[in-house]
């Protein structure tokens, strides 16, 4: 066993992935999955959890998958159920479902707000306590980890997708105070909060409102990460599963209750913008955008006045 196999710990242990055939949990899928950990797979997306599977069982890897919404406790009953009986141990559990749509707040109402709440938060609880009830017999000696992906909208203001980042909030602060609850069970219990990882799901909402999908690679996605990311690009799927991989291991073995932000510096830079050619500023510099704009919009003109 190498080094870095013996630093990570995860040979032989077991993780349950909610949300784990596509997008962000298909990358945390195959990140685990390289590092030698057994995986049980839920996702409602039965065409990309297959191919998930494919994937990972093509690498020599253990997998179990169940299709069905994992907002619904029959689909969570199935799901670990099925891992239970294919393992007989919980280690890891990576929550990672999740949804929002455009809105704005007055226009919202009560089946807006349950769906939401239903999407982002409720059936967390859920997945949660059927984990740590599978985990208390061999955590204590042997560590184990949940993981919630959450959002960076759960650390800032998200106008038009405040219920959303409501909720993103609410599962943080859970996280928390789990995190004391679970901490003498040798349970660990933090969170991952990116900003924007172009996803397919993100595309295909994007498409059918007619508009291009956020950070695309074009000239106005690749403006919108120059000046919103201090790093200068969108994130990446490995970007998030590099961070689940450093939670699920004993690498992270006292860290819990903490956020993890795979943003690329966007939560700390708190309105700041890199302008190009001009650097930080919290408004566009004379010229910030010729080359990108047309002349007029690329000069900052000075506020309108109805003053006499």
């Amino acid at each position: 066993m190498s080094y870095l196999e013996q630093r990570l710990g995860l040979r032989g242990k077991v993780a349950l992935i909610v949300g784990g055939g596509g997008g962000l949990g298909r990358a945390i899928a195959y990140e685990l999955a390289a590092a030698d950990v057994a995986l049980t797979l839920c996702d409602r997306d039965e065409e990309g959890l297959q191919e998930t599977v494919t994937r990972i069982e093509a690498d020599g890897g253990q997998v179990v998958a169940v299709a069905g919404d994992a907002r619904t406790s029959e689909t969570l009953t199935r799901t670990f159920a099925a891992s239970s009986a294919r393992y007989g141990r919980l280690d890891i559990l990576a929550n990672v479902v999740g949804g929002t749509f455009r809105q704005p707040f007055v226009q919202s109402d009560d089946r807006a707000w349950q769906t939401l709440m239903r999407t982002n938060f409720l059936w967390l609880l859920e997945s949660t306590q059927r984990a740590v009830e599978q985990m208390t017999p061999t955590a204590a000696a042997a560590g184990a980890s949940i993981i919630n992906v959450t959002s960076i909208e759960a650390h800032r203001a998200a106008p038009n997708f405040a219920v959303y980042a409501a909720m993103k909030a609410a599962v943080t602060s859970l996280t928390r105070s789990l995190a004391l609850e679970f901490a003498p069970l040798g349970i660990r219990v933090n969170t991952i909060a990116p900003d924007v990882v172009p996803t397919e799901g993100m595309a295909r909402i994007s498409r059918a409102r007619g508009a291009e999908p956020p950070l695309a690679d074009s000239p106005s996605g690749r403006l919108t990460a120059r000046v919103g990311v201090p790093m200068g690009r969108a994130g990446t799927y490995q970007d998030v599963g590099g961070c689940a991989l450093f939670l699920a291991a004993d690498l992270s073995r006292f860290v819990t209750g903490m956020s993890l932000h795979p943003d690329g510096g966007a939560l700390a830079s708190s309105g700041w913008f890199n302008w190009p050619d001009a650097g930080y500023a919290n408004f566009p510099p004379a010229g910030a955008l010729r080359g990108y704009l047309g002349e007029e919009a690329a000069t900052p003109q000075p506020p309108h006045s109805t003053a006499g």
